[in-house]
């Protein structure tokens, strides 16, 4: 089994920047890592993925302000979020697909409130 242990959620300004890391352990054949995230009332979303390769896939509504980027010797990867806006609050989820298992996996949740 693999397990994701995420952190790095907290309350910020609008305009703001955080840095969310996600740490993978249980596995070494973890494939695309990304992040996901759910709003109050609203299903959950992509916000953003990557490959063991490093190629990136982004939300139209985080293009621009949000980084994706992965340690692969530590499967670790990380969301760098700028420029904030109050829309982004949401509970923000890890994800990683585990290629032999051929089974993704998801953390428990890690809570990100924009707000003045």
């Amino acid at each position: 089994q693999v397990r994701l242990v995420e952190s790095g959620g907290g309350l910020v300004q609008p305009g703001g920047s955080l840095r969310l890391s996600c740490a993978a352990s249980g596995s070494s054949a973890i494939n695309a890592m990304g992040w996901y995230r759910q709003a109050p009332g609203k299903q959950r979303e992509l916000a953003a993925t990557i490959t063991v390769l490093g190629t990136t896939n982004y939300a139209d509504s985080v293009k621009g302000r949000f980084s994706i980027s992965r340690d692969n010797a530590k499967n670790t990867v990380y969301l760098q979020m700028n420029s904030l806006k109050p829309e982004d609050t949401a509970v923000y989820y890890c994800n990683a697909f585990e290629r032999f298992l051929a089974k993704e996996f998801w953390g428990q949740g890690t809570q990100v409130t924009v707000s003045s």
